[in-house]
């Protein structure tokens, strides 16, 4: 397999957002006292779901953009698909960590990391099917 140093670039960012997610969980269950769940606590809940959706979504998305990468992909192509992903992650954990239920960050975050999935998985296809991209 093909070294992924584009793809591994954005893993990076992501796992310092991630860190930061979960260091934010940690401090909310400090000051809020509330040892294991949410506890009611709208706070905690949006930390919670903060975090939890950045795992939901971002290995997929970096494991298909590394794959398109060692597929042979443009550096252009994963550096959008890179810079995508970080945005809409970044944009969606400053949605759900700033306001329960819809917000501008969480509908723009999903939005744009479904784009991401689909753009990451259709260049893989299209590699792999022969179509130079």
């Amino acid at each position: 397999m093909t070294a992924v140093p584009v793809t591994a670039f954005y893993a990076a960012i992501i796992g310092l957002l991630a860190a930061l997610l979960t260091v934010n969980v940690i401090r909310s269950r400090v000051v809020l006292k509330i040892p294991d769940g949410d506890g009611g606590s709208a706070p905690m809940r949006m930390a919670i779901r903060a975090h939890a959706n950045l795992a939901q979504y971002a290995a997929l998305a970096l494991v298909l953009i590394g794959l398109a990468e060692a597929a042979g992909s443009s550096k252009i192509s994963v550096h959008l698909l890179g810079g995508a992903l970080v945005l809409a992650r970044f944009l969606s954990a400053w949605g759900l960590s700033t306001v329960e239920g819809s917000s501008f960050g969480r509908q723009s975050g999903a939005g744009l990391t479904v784009l991401v999935l689909i753009a990451a998985s259709v260049l893989i296809l299209l590699r792999e099917g022969g179509v130079p991209v």
